[in-house]
């Protein structure tokens, strides 16, 4: 039985940043303003878009494996926010694991 294996590419990292730069700008906040859920949002977005931009960063310097593992983490704070009810995926059961 052979296995093909899949290389992180720089158009797969691409084609990731890319999906985490829609869930990002699709997913809505929940919360009510000044609340300490709102405050919890907040660092989980800051964490989103560092991670981000940390795969940016790699992926200019030609690192695509950290570039694929920091894109990853992006969108997983991103989709842990829709999971738990801080941010409203709009039923993009795509870009989010929805409720």
């Amino acid at each position: 039985m052979s296995e093909e294996l899949e290389l992180v590419t720089r158009d797969r990292v691409e084609k990731y940043l890319d999906i985490t730069r829609r869930a990002r700008e699709k997913a809505t906040s929940l919360c009510e303003e000044g609340s300490e859920q709102a405050g919890h949002l907040t660092t989980m977005m800051r964490m989103a878009d560092d991670y981000a931009s940390d795969a940016a960063h790699f992926l200019s310097i030609g690192d695509h494996v950290r570039a694929f593992g920091a894109i990853n983490y992006a969108h997983a704070w991103i989709d842990a926010g829709v999971k738990i009810g801080l941010l409203d995926g709009h039923g993009d059961d795509v870009l989010f694991t929805l409720p």
